[in-house]
């Protein structure tokens, strides 16, 4: 990442012929959200006395009239797909009161925070995610559908996968953006396509997955697309997942690679790892915050069920692997796209390095149960119901992300819950219309 000074900023916008500069946040439920300024006002913009309405953001509502975006240097760049003469830059935005303290409804900040403690231990952390989402057809009128007349599956090439020039571009404009991806590829439903983001440290990668959500989108449109993170768009098909990979490393060395474990993993990774188990079913909320969320965690379509953890098998919550040049990672596989990634990486790196310090072991590794042995671990809750009263009593996430955040995601998800309840369903009519 670039460490820019003020006069950087300064000359690349004389340089580059900006004219226009995009502030960007991110609200409690994971949205992206901007305000646009010219650059006549980027002495302001620098000085962070950029202020907006926060009445008007979902949550951000309070005591307060006003609140400031300070913007975060090293986050400036260009939009590639933007004009090139009068051109379009964004910063992304820390948000603070008037007095100049953090504001609590602010992820990112809290994601800092966290960061903050684990570094007071001496460990930085770093994230790669793989986002899967689907690129369906737009209607008559430019609204979106799941409709798509695409039939690829895992790792098909054109005609079959009709995503290829899309994902190009994507991929092109984050590279633009320094944004590194891993691979691009089609995935296992028709019309569902994989970006593997590369590794970087955790702060980067929240703000990776936020800027890839807008170029995907912004990408697929071009095309003529519309692209989703729904989770389960579709039944009888397989949903979209966001699969964080985490590893843990001290004075510039990954402390979860041990190689005279079986599984090349440290202790410290195993006790991370335990961490991570005990709070994860709490944590629902947090990595799966819509009604639809649970649509996806069902048997039958690989995504996780239970809390477990494997070496080998390809659909557990939790993976351990040190195959390739990375060493000892932590892959997780419940969370989706709808998720606000700072609380979700923030979560699991305190969930985490709680387990570090009270040196947790974990529980028996899947691989070693029997299908009767498994079916007996908790089970990740069902229903978003489910998930706001494991989040409600587990005192230590709410401390993790603060009493406003938490207090929001609460009551906003259990009256998500009750507009959900008052719903009657197509499946419901069609069940049990004629039979009762």
């Amino acid at each position: 990442m670039a460490n820019y000074t003020r006069d950087d900023i300064l000359d690349m916008i004389e340089e580059e012929d900006i004219e226009f500069i995009r502030l960007q946040f991110t609200d409690i439920a994971g949205n992206l959200k901007n305000m646009a300024t010219t650059v006549d006002q980027i002495d302001k913009i620098l000085d962070g006395r950029c202020q907006f309405d926060c009445a008007a953001v979902d949550g951000f509502d309070g005591d307060m009239e006003e609140l400031f975006l300070v913007p975060d240097l090293d986050t400036f760049v260009i939009f590639p797909w933007r004009p090139q003469h009068g051109k379009v830059a964004r910063f992304i935005c820390d948000i603070v009161k008037p007095d100049g303290t953090p504001f609590d409804g602010d992820s990112r900040y809290i994601l800092k925070r966290t960061i903050a403690q684990a570094k007071e231990m001496g460990f930085d952390f770093d994230v790669a995610l793989k986002n899967e989402f689907f690129l369906f057809d737009l209607g008559e009128n430019g609204e979106p559908t799941h409709n798509s007349s695409e039939k690829g599956g895992y790792f098909d090439v054109g005609p079959a996968d009709c995503g290829e020039n899309a994902r190009r571009d994507m991929v092109l404009y984050l590279a633009d953006m320094g944004i590194s991806t891993e691979s691009s590829y089609h995935s296992d439903e028709a019309a569902q396509h994989v970006l593997d983001m590369s590794y970087t440290n955790a702060l980067a990668m929240a703000d990776n997955i936020m800027t890839s959500r807008l170029v995907i989108r912004t990408v697929a449109k071009r095309h003529g697309l519309h692209a989703t993170f729904m989770p389960k768009p579709k039944k009888d098909s397989k949903g979209s997942g966001a699969h964080y990979t985490f590893s843990l490393s001290k004075n510039g060395q990954n402390i979860f690679t041990d190689a005279s474990d079986s599984a090349g993993v440290s202790k410290e990774g195993y006790a991370f790892m335990a961490g991570m188990l005990e709070h994860i079913a709490d944590m629902s909320l947090v990595t799966n915050p819509l009604v639809n969320s649970y649509k996806r965690l069902v048997p039958g379509f690989l995504a996780p069920l239970r809390v477990s953890w494997s070496v080998h098998n390809s659909s557990p919550l939790i993976r351990l692997t040190s195959v390739g040049g990375d060493g000892g990672r932590i892959v997780l596989r419940n969370p989706d796209g709808a998720a606000n990634p700072y609380l979700v990486i923030a979560a699991c790196l305190a969930a985490g390095m709680d387990g570090v310090r009270k040196q947790l072991e974990p529980p028996v590794c899947m691989d070693k149960m029997s299908t009767e042995e498994l079916a007996e671990r908790e089970r990740l809750p069902r229903t978003l119901y489910e998930a706001v009263k494991r989040f409600e009593n587990d005192e230590f996430l709410r401390e993790v992300l603060g009493a406003h955040v938490s207090n929001y995601l609460i009551s906003t998800k259990d009256a998500e819950w009750e507009e959900y309840c008052r719903q009657v369903t197509h499946w419901e009519t069609e069940r049990y219309l004629g039979t009762v």
